[in-house]
This record gives structure tokens, sequence and C-alpha cells, in this order.
């Protein structure tokens, strides 16, 4: 079995779709594709389905939409008398499991490639850091599961996927400007910050690679856009890190040029 969360739900079985139509049994494999190889229990897939307001029939629903995604699993394992629609969705105590195959679970491979890639990235490795995270970042193909109602439970699964692609996405920049790669970053941070205005970091990337660009004027426009956002709609102050960028921006910090230390960035605002 094949499954994607990270963009619209996909779970296939030999190139069969297995996704219902239907929104709650939808739901229902949506939290265990979240899950996948991992057991999940029924009250948590009644708190995603129902919420607080659980029914009294809600077991024998639940049990009913477990029926019907094995339907769709029986009926894309047509040809293969060798497993039932049971071994592949798994009757656990107190749960069920949805049993995928190594490699075939795109939010597993994600978090593999990003950890490989933030342990290239401590060790210095830039090229090889901004390559794995690079692969990880391309295996969204949008908002995770962006076509499926999720309730609560789901939705914080949601939340920590976003916040933990864009700290990978925020990596593989930094590992770029290492590189001196901050022309062809130009674009993508201009369209990072207008649509996360209140981002300090990826401003910060995007200031850095103005100024590296020769474009000093535009990097301090870049920090004061971020300060008048924060203003309206925080009442705050950029941090001490992004006013210490601007100050090194200002009097033309050495260690804010390409070299050969890589770190001389953070010393400059830390």
């Amino acid at each position: 079995m094949e499954v994607n969360v990270l963009g619209p739900l996909a779970v296939e079985e030999q190139g069969a779709s297995i996704v219902p139509s239907a929104r709650k049994p939808r739901q229902v494999l949506a939290l265990l594709a979240l899950h996948a190889d991992k057991v999940v229990t029924v009250p948590m897939l009644m708190e995603e389905i129902w919420g607080d307001d659980v029914p009294r029939s809600a077991a024998t629903t639940l049990q009913t939409y477990i029926l019907q995604l094995r339907r769709l699993i029986s009926a894309a394992l047509a040809g293969d008398p060798g497993r039932q629609a049971k071994d592949l969705l798994v009757t656990q105590h107190g749960g069920y499991l949805l049993e995928v195959r190594p490699g075939r679970n795109d939010a597993e491979e994600f978090h593999r490639l990003a950890a490989a890639g933030r342990h290239a990235f401590d060790a210095g490795q830039d090229r090889r850091a901004s390559e794995l995270l690079g692969r990880g970042l391309d295996l969204w193909r949008g908002p995770a599961l962006v076509d499926v109602p999720v309730g609560r439970v789901a939705e914080l699964e949601v939340l920590g996927l976003e916040e933990t692609r864009r700290g990978v996405l925020e990596r593989r920049i930094e590992a770029d400007l290492r590189l001196g790669r901050h022309r062809e970053l130009l674009g993508e941070l201009r369209v990072l910050t207008t649509r996360y205005p209140l981002d300090e970091n990826l401003c910060m990337q995007q200031m850095l690679a103005l100024y590296r660009s020769g474009n000093a004027w535009r990097a301090l426009e870049a920090f004061h856009a971020l300060r008048r956002t924060l203003n309206r709609d925080l009442g705050l102050e950029p941090s001490m890190r992004v006013q210490r960028l601007q100050q090194a921006i200002l009097r033309g910090d050495p260690g804010l040029d390409l070299g050969p230390d890589a770190s001389s960035f953070d010393r400059v605002v830390a």
C-alpha cells in the first residue's frame, strides 16, 4: 500500500485508489494514514469524527466505516488471493492499524530526509544538506490533507507537519546561503516573505541574500517592512537578532560577506 498525505490524500493498493468520497470514512482513512503502521485507538477515531458530540451509535457506525474501507481495499486486491483487506487494515486491541510497506509513506520519507538533512547541516555539509532537505520538500504536493475536512485530532498532526515543513525550508535556504546561492534565492524569498510577513527568520534570510547581491538598500527596506507589519499586527518591535542584522548592514560589517567561515553571520547577530 502507498500512502500520501503531503497534499491531497492519496492511498493506493496496486495502483487503485481506496480513498472514499464520503466525508467521515475519508476522515477515518486520513487519520489512519497519518499514523500509518501505528495503532489508532477507537477513542481517537471517535474524537476525530465527532469531537465532543459522540453519538450512542458511534461504535457501530465506526465499524461500518472500517468495513467500507475494507471493501475498497478488497476491490483493489482482486487477483491477489494471498492477501486480504484485514491484513492491510488490521484490527488491533483497542483500535486499528493501516499497514504500509517501507518507503511507501510520503510523511515518513519526509521526516527521514529532514533528519538526514539536519544532520548534514549541523556537520557543515551544506551541499548535501541542501540536496536532502530539498528532496524532502519536493515530496509536498500542497498543504497536508488539503482535500480532507480534518477534525481536531488530525488538525494537530497537520499543524505539526506544516511547522516541520517550514523549519526544513528555512534550514535548506540557510544551507544555500552558505553555498553562495544568494542571487538564486531572491525570487523564492520574495514569495515566502509575502506569504509569511511576520516570520523573522525568513526576513533575515532575505535581508542577507539582498545584501550579498549588492542591494543593501533593499535589505533595509525588507527590515522596515517587517517592522511595520509587527507594529501594526502585534504591537511589537523586531527581535534584537533582526535589529543587529540591520545595524550590521548599515555599517557594512565584513562578517556578513560570504567567506570560508560560514558561522560568521551567526556571530554578527548573536
